[in-house]
């Protein structure tokens, strides 16, 4: 337990729970720069341990798997993109919500531009092996995330749309997704649940691109080119 500053009375991390949660950052950083050089597969404990100085038992009395590291590494990245989403669309007012999801695809994009390895990790590079536990960190943060981004297309889908018979429905959607969709955001109706994956698609699509590098070599301002997509975006949703 942590110690108690005793003005405030607020309990603050002891010495030894500073040192470890800096240990536990390192080799998260250093798992992470293992992914980069080689692939998410080089992903090794043993290996950090050897990077670290550490003894392999030592390493793990901090993350006693291989797959409790890359659960705290996913989830980790999940809650800093989610952070880093929400003051995107925070800094915008709620009387502009075309406003809000185009600031959500730029704060995906400087946060994904800003962590390349991370984001690749989170999205497009599975480790091989590993799979999540089920209803654990890595899916509470993944579906916060996607919860952020559906309330913004559904605040804009029912101002562009309000009155208009749907055309989707829930079975359009992977049952175990729209279970959650419909826990998360009840008053979510299925077109604007499917409108949201159509928008991600879009938003996912350029940023992967450059991400890999697909962008700069061909164009001279991507910033501005993804800009105007999203403004697109926004108009093809039937907002002005």
């Amino acid at each position: 337990m942590g110690d108690v500053d005793n003005e405030s009375g607020v309990s603050v991390p002891s010495r030894r729970e500073r040192l470890r949660a800096e240990a536990s950052r390192e080799i998260m950083a250093i798992a992470l720069q293992q992914m980069a050089d080689a692939g998410p597969g080089a992903i090794s404990l043993r290996g950090i341990a050897r990077e670290m100085g550490m003894t392999p038992r030592a390493i793990y009395s901090y993350f006693p798997t291989r797959d409790d590291l890359i659960t705290a590494l996913i989830s980790g990245i999940g809650t800093s993109l989610a952070d880093a989403l929400d003051a995107a669309v925070d800094a915008v007012p709620d009387t502009d919500p075309s406003g809000r999801l185009v600031a959500w695809g730029q704060g995906l994009r400087e946060w994904a531009l800003a962590h390349p390895e991370s984001f690749r990790l989170f999205y497009g590079h599975p480790v091989p092996g590993y799979q999540p536990p089920e209803d654990g960190p890595v899916d509470r943060t993944a579906r916060r995330v996607c919860r952020g981004l559906t309330r913004l297309v559904a605040d804009v889908w029912l101002d562009a749309h309000s009155g208009q018979v749907e055309e989707n429905s829930w079975s359009d959607l992977q049952p175990d997704y729209a279970a959650k969709v419909r826990q998360d955001l009840p008053d979510v109706p299925a077109d604007a649940a499917v409108l949201a994956l159509r928008v991600w698609g879009r938003m996912h699509g350029w940023v992967a691109l450059e991400v890999d590098g697909h962008i700069d070599p061909v164009a001279r301002n991507s910033a501005a080119l993804h800009h105007a997509e999203m403004i697109d975006l926004v108009r093809s949703l039937g907002l002005p």
